[in-house]
């Protein structure tokens, strides 16, 4: 499906611009198909052909589009990995992926004509491929958050059902937009076709960094920010922030990582602009949201309704049994966007998809009495105080309304009495005036019972990220 829509793409929207490399330099419609031909022919001459694996190593580069293209129009299967990897982190994931080639920085070009000179045959196309939705396109790797990262297989039908919904298969409508994450991301990798026929420009940036992003969003009159909320809160709280000119943005999408209601509430403020939460995982695909229309509430308190084609369910961990409306459960999505497995990982897969079709995202959350589902935490995050159990999402949510909060992250810590209690790592909205253990567990005792109340208190200048840039409170658990 995607070496189809790069070859439309170009017809329709042939001299636009494509993409924006991180120095400036652009590429159009017209170039992607032209470079991902020749490279798929170059491919082809170092042994490639469909079905084996080319990993990516490259930076976020229009490069990696490229290389993503031609792969695709061979038939092999694009291996992303994250440049924020470790060394020791890069080689499980490329041992894991076992790929026929290595496409690594040095292949990385400086202007449209040197795109991954090394395997570009000039003027030289290969033969199209026939139509298969079955064929798998790309591994997206999962964050290691909870160990090894696996890799989750997507195939054609996936791609076109991602598309689908995020388009409805129209062309056209697309403007300007920050490339703001890792190309080896879920959203990336499974979201480019969509992106190509929407039409618009895609500016690129190597590393994520606030003033950047504001820099970017101004010049380029972005309608919209994207982003996990660390991102938005970064730029949110920068100096500049008050300088830019970011009237032309009107929404703002969050997704990748849970959003604090104080969040939410502030990006509106600070903006003017609507907001929309967005839930998925590696495994699934795609999720659910909220909509711009829906009530303010939805998005502070929740991450929505499922999107269209999408069906959730809550199950008990340990039975499966589905769980009632309020009640605590495992998140479970079935959708025609599910991955198909991992790569090269049966017993993962099997264990992936315990119940009926549906995957297992490793959540935990609950319906309220409007349907919208309210998450509370990673299944391996929650702990158990003194018997009872305390989902740190929770916990959040509540601290972060504290004036003197600008992050939190919750996580426990072992109690000779207790068995685990919780433990705030708190970055200070003042570092002059850190709040006290005191003053959190009293501002969220009319919120939230005695056992959930954090009982010690971690004052840092910054949270740790993973490579996904999602807070690592394994890091977190490990500090003492």
């Amino acid at each position: 499906m995607l070496d189809q829509v790069v070859a439309e793409a170009a017809e329709r929207w042939g001299d636009a611009t494509c993409l924006v490399a991180p120095a400036g330099w652009v590429l159009t419609y017209r170039d992607l198909h032209r470079l991902s031909d020749e490279v798929a022919v170059g491919l082809t001459e170092a042994g490639v052909g469909e079905g084996d694996v080319v990993a990516l190593c490259l930076p976020t580069s229009v490069d990696h589009v490229v290389a993503y293209a031609a792969c695709a129009k061979l038939g092999a299967i694009t291996a992303g990995v994250n440049p924020r990897l470790t060394e020791a982190e890069r080689a499980a994931v490329l041992d894991h992926a076992a790929p026929k080639l290595v496409i690594g920085e040095a292949a990385v070009g400086t202007s449209v004509e040197t795109v991954l000179a090394p395997y570009r045959r000039p003027g030289q196309a290969p033969p199209p491929l026939p139509p298969d939705d079955e064929r798998p396109v790309a591994i997206v790797f999962t964050s290691g958050t909870t160990g090894t990262p696996k890799g989750a297989v997507y195939c054609g039908r996936q791609i076109r059902f991602i598309a689908s919904v995020d388009t409805g298969l129209q062309w056209g409508g697309g403007g300007a937009g920050l490339g703001a994450t890792s190309l080896a991301h879920l959203g990336p990798t499974t979201k480019l076709a969509g992106n190509l026929m929407r039409g618009g420009s895609t500016i690129l940036v190597e590393r994520w960094r606030a003033p950047d992003a504001l820099r970017l969003t101004a010049e380029h009159r972005m309608a919209a920010i994207a982003g996990i909320p660390t991102q938005v809160a970064l730029m949110l709280h920068h100096p500049d922030f008050a300088a830019t000119d970011l009237s032309a943005v009107r929404a703002v999408i969050i997704g990748g990582g849970p959003a604090s209601p104080a969040l939410i509430r502030e990006i509106r403020e600070a903006l003017g602009a609507a907001v929309s939460t967005r839930y998925s995982c590696t495994e699934a695909g795609i999720g659910l949201g909220t909509g711009f229309a829906d009530p303010p509430e939805d998005a502070e308190v929740s991450v929505g309704r499922p999107h269209a084609g999408v069906e959730l369910a809550l199950r008990d961990a340990e039975s499966g049994d589905p769980v009632a409306v309020g009640e605590v459960g495992e998140v479970c999505l079935r959708s025609p966007a599910v991955m198909s497995g991992y790569w090269r990982d049966p017993d993962a897969t099997e264990a992936a998809f315990w119940w009926d079709g549906f995957v297992r995202t490793g959540d935990l959350g609950r319906l309220d009495d409007h349907g919208r589902l309210v998450l509370v935490g990673r299944a391996k995050e929650m702990y158990v105080r003194g018997g009872y159990n305390v989902y740190p999402m929770e916990v959040e949510a509540v601290l972060a309304a504290h004036p003197a909060v600008r992050e939190v992250a919750v996580v426990a810590r072992p109690d000779d009495t207790m068995g685990e209690v919780g433990l705030a790592v708190v970055v200070p909205a003042d570092p002059a005036a850190p709040p006290s253990l005191d003053d959190l567990r009293s501002f969220a005792a009319t919120t939230l019972a005695h056992h959930k109340l954090p009982e010690h208190l971690r004052i840092v200048e910054a949270l740790p990220l993973t490579a996904m840039e999602k807070v690592d409170k394994r890091a977190l658990r490990d500090e003492r």
